[in-house]
């Protein structure tokens, strides 16, 4: 073999060898490319979308079961009313079109079947109870209210939220209970704290969050039968005199329907 034709056979088997580590170097790139794990994507978070999210705005009570009687001998069902209405308002106008106000008649017991009723019926996303306070009969004092006897008890006040370890979304309605509780404490209310004592006999309840005031209530049927979240609130004590003033006053209806709804919102965006 002559020396350039062995310096030609010498080329053509450099440049094979050197392509073939090429293709070999090109084939382990791929092969590391296409088994390298793809990055995970972040998971998706369900959107709020307010038109959609059924909310009932539960009035506590009815004409004829009309709850508490104020200091003052006034209803509890019409704060309950005027309060539920507000929060309805305010809950449409932050976006919340099918929020619906409930408004039941008849005595206690059936009403609470009709409360429970419309809300699973209608497949609420969410069940809030309006209610205002009071304290047990053994507490109360008396007093003459436009030439009338009337009772009172100056010595609780505050708000309170109960929820029910029965409900099928136990954990979040206690979610929604504390949001609800935040945005109230932020505005400088508190909560009622009596609930925790002896002296309240029969209505005393488990506190399950002592910064905002929720309290586990098993006992009442609209939360513990309705099958999505449900809070009841008790807006305030109307038994106590200087309180009841307040809740009657539009500055205190407005501060606590706003709270409201700002937890309403909360809730409907972190669930």
């Amino acid at each position: 073999m002559s020396r350039a034709r062995g310096i030609i056979i010498g080329l053509v088997a450099s440049i094979l060898l050197s392509s073939s580590a090429l293709v070999d170097a090109g084939q382990a790139a791929a092969v590391r490319r296409f088994a390298k794990p793809k990055a995970k994507s972040p998971p998706s978070t369900a959107k709020c979308e307010k038109p959609k999210f059924r909310i009932v705005v539960d009035v506590g009570h009815t004409p004829d079961s009309y709850g508490a009687l104020s200091a003052r001998n006034d209803p509890e069902f019409g704060f309950n009313f005027h309060l539920a209405r507000l929060i309805t308002a305010k809950l449409k106008s932050a976006g919340f079109v099918a929020t619906r106000l409930l408004v039941t008649d008849g005595k206690a017991r059936p009403s609470l079947v009709k409360r429970v009723s419309a809300a699973n019926d209608g497949r609420a996303d969410l069940f809030l109870s309006v209610h205002h306070d009071a304290v047990p009969d053994k507490l109360l004092e008396t007093w003459e209210f436009e030439g009338a006897k009337s009772y009172f008890s100056d010595r609780f006040s505050g708000h309170s939220l109960f929820v029910s370890e029965r409900n099928p979304h136990f954990a979040t309605s206690l979610m929604l209970a504390r949001m609800i509780g935040r945005q109230l404490r932020d505005q400088g209310l508190h909560y009622a704290s009596q609930y925790t004592m002896p002296v309240m006999g029969r209505y005393r309840r488990q506190l399950l969050d002592k910064d905002v005031g929720v309290y586990r209530y098993d006992g009442l049927v609209v939360l513990s039968q309705t099958r999505s979240a449900a809070v009841l609130l008790e807006a305030g004590s109307i038994i106590n005199r200087e309180e009841e003033m307040a809740m009657n006053s539009p500055e205190r209806q407005e501060v606590i329907a706003g709270a409201v709804a700002a937890g309403v919102g909360e809730f409907c965006e972190r669930r």
